[in-house]
């Protein structure tokens, strides 16, 4: 499951606009890895050094695809946004583990 890109701040398209060197606009993408990224940093889950190692083996074709989805280009990066995504709770689900078995006060069940 990868994040869906984020809106700016002022609702607008994912893509913002900055001046590169020379005058130039540069468009700077807001994907979904750096959306749970920025949300991994909030939580804390980025701070301290980085002193666990995991290696592993995985299927060439596993990788690459994971690699394209993402925007991710070296193996630590992935590893860290497949961390991140999994130590941070899907809203989505938590909402629904919450509000399971309950119906709003108007709801009525009509066979």
């Amino acid at each position: 499951m990868v994040a869906s890109a984020a809106t700016s701040k002022s609702g607008k398209s994912p893509e913002k606009s900055g001046t590169a060197k020379g005058g130039r606009a540069a468009a700077v993408r807001v994907t979904g890895a750096s959306v749970v990224m920025e949300e991994a940093r909030r939580a804390g889950l980025l701070d301290g050094e980085s002193t666990e190692h995991v290696s592993f083996r995985a299927p060439k074709a596993l990788i690459e695809a994971a690699k394209r989805e993402s925007g991710a280009t070296k193996p630590t990066e992935l590893g860290l946004l497949a961390l991140a995504m999994l130590a941070q709770p899907d809203p989505a689900a938590t909402y629904m583990q919450k509000t399971r078995g309950k119906l709003g006060p108007d709801h009525r069940l009509d066979y």
